[in-house]
């Protein structure tokens, strides 16, 4: 969901069409109760494959410019999203 101040979204999903890992990653993003996140396709995209073809799926935070790497699990996920939005009124996922 793009930030209302610079319509950026708080986190941004990268993956491909067809792609069993990325169904995983969405599995792994709902079981971390993440906040919305905006999906990019990088299918026909050339600069979008030479940065993350080989690396699909990856969860990034544009506002602290962090990225996070498949394999993750939830613990992974609830960590990257608690130490990774430098914007304070970022939805948290809950602790357990």
């Amino acid at each position: 969901m793009p930030d209302a101040a610079t319509d950026a979204p708080v986190l941004v999903l990268f993956q491909r069409d067809d792609c069993h890992l990325c169904d995983l990653a969405l599995e792994v993003l709902a079981a971390a109760h993440s906040p919305e996140f905006e999906s990019v396709f990088i299918d026909g995209d050339a600069s979008l494959e030479d940065r993350y073809g080989a690396r699909v799926p990856v969860l990034r935070a544009p506002a602290a410019g962090r990225e996070l790497d498949w394999p993750f699990d939830v613990a992974g996920v609830r960590r990257f999203l608690v130490d990774a939005p430098d914007e304070p009124d970022v939805p948290r996922p809950p602790t357990r």
